[in-house]
């Protein structure tokens, strides 16, 4: 029996494996994973282990996010310290939650709940997380370069473009990666209250805007940090709603 900790407390993962190796002493432990990003490498390479304990709160997010990449097919108990509304509405689909600081008779309860589910009922992690975290923007994507995974905040965009038919994001550092995912999409992502879509290459972030200069046909030409080659011109549609959005009047 193969067992993953995902927990981005050290103590608290050292813990929670010595209680569940004191329970099933036969379980082969694999090493904890403390954030989204970890998760993610770590199940593009590994085969899913038989159990999950499962942090809702990781070094880098949502351990949720998790859900939203990847087909989750074994069971799931959760370690949180959610309030009690939040945990009543995944009790009847997750295996089992325990509230932290974990104690031993908890976890031998849920663990003996995990050895009687049937797995005729499998749960849909990702309608979970989907209903726990509400109509939220997105927040972060996730970036494949060859053999690594790595999660990229919506936070971190300075401004997104396509050229040539890819996708890029560029961020505040000034790192470029591309997306699998179009302009249009990344609208529906975005808070409107920090990006727009200033033509059908650009969508940008307010905090990314270094300059603007009038420009012809009632147009505005942006200069952006970091720097960017292509030229950044908001289209003459959109000069209008560009200059709301600016002052927060827009939509």
């Amino acid at each position: 029996m193969r067992i993953l900790i995902i927990e981005d407390e050290d103590a608290a993962a050292r813990r929670l494996q010595k209680l569940v190796k004191e329970i099933i002493p036969e379980a082969v432990m694999e090493d904890p994973l403390d954030s989204v990003e970890m998760v993610l490498n770590w199940m593009a390479k590994n085969e899913m282990p038989d159990l999950i304990f499962m942090d809702i709160h990781l070094a880098d997010g949502s351990s949720f996010e998790v859900f939203n990449h990847v087909e989750v097919e074994k069971p799931v108990i959760f370690t949180t310290a959610y309030d009690q509304y939040a945990i009543q509405a995944f009790k009847v689909n997750a295996i089992d939650y325990l509230l932290k600081p974990i104690k031993r008779p908890e976890l031998e309860q849920a663990i003996e709940k995990y050895r009687k589910w049937s797995g005729g009922g499998q749960v849909d992690y990702a309608q979970l997380a989907r209903a726990l975290q509400g109509e939220q923007f997105n927040r972060r994507f996730l970036i494949r370069i060859g053999q690594s995974i790595r999660v990229v905040e919506m936070k971190e965009a300075a401004y997104f473009y396509t050229e040539s038919k890819i996708t890029f994001v560029v961020t505040r550092e000034g790192k470029r990666y591309p997306l699998d995912y179009s302009l249009e999409k990344l609208e529906e992502m975005a808070d409107p209250q920090s990006f727009f879509r200033i033509n059908r290459q650009f969508i940008v972030n307010i905090d990314a805007i270094r300059e603007m200069y009038a420009y012809s046909k009632s147009r505005v030409k942006v200069e952006l940090k970091p720097e960017c080659e292509l030229e950044t011109i908001v289209s003459t549609e959109r000069s209008p709603h560009f200059k709301k959005w600016l002052v927060g009047d827009e939509g």
